[in-house]
Parts: structure tokens; C-alpha cells; sequence
């Protein structure tokens, strides 16, 4: 057998595109697997996603598989442990059919799976895979974010908040239906309010804030004194280019690439079609471009080759694109340059950020411990709203949500610092 490919350039059709739609009932059945046995989960979905219904059962490489989860490719007994896990979890949905009935289900994430020359095979249950592809009622999980993420619980938080990014709210939750998403119902010492509060919401809303592309917001109903319910508001992260894992750089590396770019071909614009199409197709039509004589226009006859998959012996086209070709794919690459200049100038901007929280963090070094407490006092009195200073409770002078602020801060207590 063929050594494994574990580099990330070597992945192809849906682990390629790193997002994988999850559906909503299927993270709720999730709550109490761990945080490894939780992205494991999502990157099986994400592998199995194109062929969720269509096919019986599904292989992923197995070191291509611990790559992406983010553990030794080597250690098969965690790789085996897992799944094990996976497959004596239950999943249980209770939810609307398209007639408007109600459905209950039950069934293990996975049916089977097993490891065998260093190939990992595993399947869904007919009905749960159903569930899995449901267009209709999904999350998209970026498997990227969640390798961000060092619990489980906010793990859990972030899958069961993100799909309600659109509204704002996940709408109240009883604190029973939480303590089940979170994967802690039947335990005593989480049927208290304080504890649960202190271990389970406040460390897991802190992680989400810090390692994903949402904040969010806790609001609790209290009947008396009692808490009985809970919601989170939910926004995107302004700074959520601090989340936005370079995933191509394998892509950046491939010789298809390299020439696309010589060829005119705007970054993005080439890392989207190889995305889109597969190395192997676009270096195809690169070859038949190329073998063509008076080409004007490389990127707007490549882009056709692309769409309409020109052949030499089969499709010849014509022997240049239309001018309404040529001059839609030279809008198309105009916009895609202008979001190359738009992401190098985040670029630019997450370098200056990291440069400064530097000098923060040595211009607090050099202060006396008296200093230090009052200057985070001070702060902290400046900061309006909750989440502010919960984040910088949680990181201090790298509370990146409170960067801007900190500099300010910084500025003018020394105003020479940052220059």
C-alpha cells in the first residue's frame, strides 16, 4: 500500500473546502464527547460530506485523519479510543419533519468504523446520515477554528451558538437543555447554578471569544432568585482576521499554482480555482493554454477552458474568448486583486497588532508590582461593557478584543513607547 499523505497540500475534494454543514440536531446529540473525540467527529463528517447519502460507507487515511484532528499520527490507540467512542455515543433528534410532524430518532454516531492498513473505514446510520445532510436546518463548522479550541465544553458552546449567528440569539435555553448540550446532565455537582457557572459557562464563553470568529454573551431568567434559563447573544468577532487560518499555504506551495501566477492569475483567484477544480484539472487546461498560439488574454481564456472544460480532441473552442469574456474575467480579476490588497492590508495590520501587545507586555515588565496593579485598576474603570472587561480578566495586556484600547491606554501614559 502507498505511504500516507499527511501534508495538508495533499488533501482533496471535501477536505479541501474546511468547512463542514453540521446539523443542528446532530450537535445537540454531541454534548459529552471530549474535545479530541468532538473534532474527530466534525472531520469525519467533513471527509464523508459529498457522499453522506450516496455512499454506504466512507475511508479517510488514517494519519491524514490525526493530522487534522491535531494529534500524533502515530498514536492509533488514541485514533482507536475514539472511535470507539464515537460509536457508543447516541444521537438522539426531536424536530419538525417537512409536513410539519414530529420526528424523534435515535442511533450511534457512527454505525461502524475500523482501522486497517492504515486506512480508517466507518459509516452512518441510513437515518442519521439523513439528518447529517439535511440542507435545511445546518451549521457551518470550520474545522480550522476548532483546532483553536483546547475544551470541549467551548468547543460544544461555539458548535451549538454559531448557527444562530444570523439572529443574534440562540433564544432561551432551559438549564436543563444546556446542562445536555454541554454534555453534564446527571451531575450533582452541575445541578447547582454556581457551579456550573464558574466551571462549565464562564471558562467555555472566554474560549469562544478568544479562539473563534463569534462573541458571545450570556443573559439568564431567574423565577424568584433562581436561575432557570439561558441565552447567548451572539455577534462576529470584529477582530476575526486574528481567526482566519492561512488553510492554503499548502496550496501556495503547488507548482499549479506558481504558474497560475506567473500567468497573471491573482492570488486569490488561483487558489480558489485549484480549490474548485483540483490540481490535476487546472494544470490540464494551464497545458492547453499554453500549446495555443496568439492568446491575448490568458486569464479570461483560461477561466473559460475552466468552465467549459476545453479540449484538445473533444471541444475545441474558439480561438479566443468573446470580448464580453475577456472583459468579464478582467472585472473578476480586479475584484479579486482588490481582495488581495484588502487581506494583505489585515496582514499588515495583525503584524502591527502583535508588535504592539509586545511593547505592552514589556513596558509592564519594567513597572513594580504596586504599578501593575493600579495600572490594570485604571483600565479596567475605562472598559463599558461586560464582555470587555471579562476578556481582559481572562488575558490581560493580550486581550486582543480590547487591543485598540490598550494602546491608547498605553500611548499616553508613555507617549514614546510604541515608536
Amino acid at each position: 500500500m502507498p505511504e500516507p499523505k499527511t501534508n495538508m497540500e495533499n488533501l482533496s475534494g471535501a477536505l479541501r473546502r474546511e468547512t463542514v454543514k453540521k446539523n443542528v440536531a446532530a450537535i445537540h446529540i454531541s454534548g459529552k464527547l471530549s474535545l479530541l473525540q468532538r473534532k474527530l467527529s466534525n472531520v469525519l463528517l467533513l471527509n464523508a460530506y459529498d457522499a453522506l447519502t450516496s455512499a454506504q460507507t466512507h475511508t479517510i487515511d488514517a494519519r491524514t485523519l490525526a493530522m487534522m484532528v491535531g494529534y500524533n499520527s502515530n498514536d492509533f490507540d488514541t485514533l482507536r479510543s475514539s472511535l470507539r467512542a464515537l460509536a457508543e455515543t447516541v444521537a438522539e433528534w426531536d424536530m419538525l419533519d417537512e409536513q410539519g410532524r414530529q420526528e424523534w430518532g435515535v442511533s450511534s454516531l457512527l454505525s461502524f468504523a475500523k482501522l486497517k492498513n492504515g486506512v480508517c473505514e466507518y459509516a452512518y446510520s441510513p437515518a442519521l446520515a439523513q439528518k447529517l445532510y439535511d440542507p435545511k436546518i445546518y451549521a457551518l463548522i470550520n474545522v480550522q477554528i476548532q483546532r483553536n479550541f483546547s475544551s470541549g465544553h467551548g468547543l460544544a458552546l461555539y458548535e451549538n451558538c454559531y448557527r444562530f449567528v444570523r439572529t443574534g440569539s440562540t433564544g432561551w435555553w432551559a438549564l436543563d437543555v444546556f446542562r445536555k448540550l454541554m454534555g453534564v446532565d446527571g451531575s450533582d455537582y452541575y445541578a447547582s447554578f454556581k457551579h456550573l457557572n464558574a466551571k462549565i459557562i464562564k471558562p467555555a464563553v472566554a474560549e469562544v471569544n478568544k479562539s473563534s470568529d463569534i462573541l458571545i454573551e450570556p443573559e439568564f431568567q431567574k423565577k424568584g432568585r433562581t436561575v432557570t434559563d439561558i441565552r447567548f447573544l451572539i455577534k462576529g468577532n470584529p477582530q476575526k482576521a486574528m481567526f482566519e487560518i492561512d488553510d492554503e499555504r499548502g496550496v501556495r506551495n503547488l507548482e499549479t499554482y506558481k504558474t497560475l501566477r506567473k500567468q497573471g492569475v491573482s492570488d486569490r483567484l488561483a487558489r480558489q480555482w485549484i480549490s474548485e477544480h483540483g490540481e490535476d484539472y487546472v494544470r490540464e487546461k494551464l497545458d492547453y493554454v499554453s500549446a495555443k498560439d496568439g492568446v491575448k488574454s490568458t486569464v479570461g481564456f483560461l477561466s473559460a477552458a475552466l468552465r467549459d472544460d476545453y479540449r484538445s480532441a473533444e471541444k475545441e473552442p474558439p480561438p479566443q474568448p468573446s470580448p464580453e469574456a475577456i472583459k468579464a474575467a478582467k472585472i473578476r480579476t480586479a475584484e479579486q486583486e482588490r481582495q488581495d490588497r484588502e487581506y494583505e492590508a489585515r496582514a499588515a495590520e495583525r503584524t502591527e497588532r502583535s508588535r504592539k501587545l509586545a511593547i505592552v507586555e514589556e513596558v509592564v515588565s519594567r513597572r513594580n508590582p504596586t504599578q501593575r496593579d493600579a495600572d490594570k485598576r485604571l483600565f479596567m474603570s475605562s472598559l463599558d461593557n461586560d464582555l470587555d472587561r471579562e476578556h481582559f480578566r481572562a488575558h490581560g495586556w493580550r486581550s486582543g478584543l480590547n487591543a485598540t484600547k490598550i494602546f491608547d491606554f498605553w500611548e499616553e501614559l508613555e507617549p514614546d513607547a510604541f515608536t
